[in-house]
């Protein structure tokens, strides 16, 4: 067998109960994900009585959590393409999960500095693995919808982990601890592993034709004795022979250099503007003199936006060209962001929180789809886990630039700087982002060796 024709097998099926129980697990993958991002946010007011924290410290610490972020990324991006997708998801929620327990006996804040960078690092790892495992098992005409509603699942950990430590960060000096207790519960991701399948399309990157078939003959009767008998896929594009492994230096290539280049923006701009808010609002309302209750609160009620507004990402990303979806949430992320930030009133703090989240979330469920579709199978673990990367390595940077801000020229200029980032994102794309929405998930064939001419 010299191709499994994995890319028209899968995107022929109907959405099943195999389609719906992987949703669930990535979603699951998703939510500890997102509530281990904002662990340490929400702490950080608590830890600044408790430990005497300074801003800057938070600065510092956020800032090498990025720096793990772009370590976590790119090797989440190699233990996909070497063991495959569905060991990498495994690995990688796990790694978050332990580094996240054991964050509950840190005793002071480099050691939970040293373990948020090492959290953050299998986080991050995680993200691009997922993104890319339900880019290749969904089929093409609705993996952006599908992409989007893991999101609008996972992201109900923001809400639910900053409501969690509203209620227990107060309670005592110690409770706090119980916040990443809470994030540490993504291990149980260990009860969806039985149910889940490897992609057929990386056994077929790899010239694995045979298990890419058993893979695809194993789905195929599991769809089939739910909907009945399948249409025939078409025609696959001929392969002759396997793809290799896809060096670094492949994405200097200008077909993948301007992919690369436009997705690191897209992520520079977004990790920049997300976790501005994100990870500094409850710390900065604090400071501005809310108390650290009112400060969480606050918080937890604007994230709750989030997941309608992945639902939201989910109802027109394939039906909006993905690019103009991004463009214009972006500006509308910016516009919101400033109100929020030049206001001091709980009604409108709320208001303009909840607008920051819900949009901001559908952005982030638009990206998704839409960065694996720039690659194609053998350079998209490699693309998207670089850009990704260098999207979260940018943060590094980001923090000490918003506690330069804020102890410099005030609370103000912080939200002007993140209302900026967004713009130049949203710019970024509306001038040189490709179209993708007809684009599908189908390789290139790969030439076979010519045959030496005789005289």
């Amino acid at each position: 067998m010299q191709h499994s024709n994995a890319a028209n097998r899968l995107d022929r099926l109907p959405i099943s109960r195999f389609h719906k129980i992987t949703l669930l697990a990535v979603s699951f993958a998703y939510f500890f994900e997102f509530a281990d991002i904002n662990t340490f946010a929400t702490t950080v007011p608590k830890l600044i009585k408790l430990w005497g924290v300074t801003v800057n410290q938070v600065a510092y610490v956020t800032s090498l959590s990025f720096v793990g972020m772009f370590f976590g990324s790119l090797i989440g991006g190699w233990i996909a393409d070497r063991w495959g997708r569905k060991n990498a998801l495994t690995i990688t929620t796990l790694w978050f999960a332990v580094f996240s327990f054991a964050s509950v006996f840190s005793w002071d804040i480099l050691s939970l500095g040293v373990l948020r960078v090492l959290t953050s690092a299998g986080l991050s790892a995680m993200t691009v693995v997922a993104v890319i495992y339900v880019n290749e098992i969904f089929p093409a005409a609705v993996r952006g919808k599908y992409q989007a509603y893991a999101i609008v699942i996972g992201i109900c950990g923001t809400p639910v982990t900053n409501l969690v430590a509203a209620a227990v960060v107060p309670l005592t000096d110690w409770s706090w601890r119980l916040v990443y207790l809470w994030g540490s519960l993504g291990i149980l991701f260990l009860l969806f592993t039985r149910h889940l399948t490897e992609s057929p399309r990386w056994h077929e990157s790899k010239g694995q034709y045979e298990k890419a078939d058993a893979v695809l003959s194993q789905i195929e009767s599991r769809v089939a004795a739910e909907a009945g008998p399948l249409p025939e896929p078409a025609d696959p594009v001929a392969v002759t022979t396997r793809q290799s492994k896809a060096p670094l230096r492949l994405l200097l290539q200008k077909r993948y250099l301007v992919p690369t280049v436009l997705l690191s923006v897209m992520w520079v701009t977004q990790t920049i503007g997300f976790f501005g808010y994100s990870s500094w609002a409850p710390t900065l309302l604090a400071q501005e003199g809310l108390s650290v209750e009112k400060s969480i609160f606050y918080v937890a009620l604007t994230t709750v936006g989030a997941p309608l507004g992945c639902f939201l990402a989910a109802q027109v990303t394939d039906r909006v060209e993905r690019k103009w979806c991004l463009v214009v949430f972006g500006v509308v992320i910016a516009i919101c962001g400033l109100f929020y930030g030049l206001t001091f009133n709980p009604i409108m703090i709320v208001v303009f929180g909840f607008l920051v989240n819900f949009f901001e979330r559908g952005y982030t469920a638009v990206a998704y789809a839409y960065s694996p579709e720039l690659f194609d199978t053998r350079t998209r673990s490699l693309g998207t886990g670089v850009s990704y990367g260098l999207g979260r390595l940018s943060n590094a940077v980001g923090p000490l630039i918003i506690a330069a801000l804020y102890t410099g020229t005030g609370y103000h200029s912080v939200f002007y700087f993140i209302a900026g980032s967004w713009l130049v994102g949203a710019l970024a794309l509306a001038v040189f982002g490709p179209k993708t929405r007809q684009a599908r998930l189908i390789d290139p064939p790969v030439e076979a060796p010519t045959a030496p001419t005789t005289a």
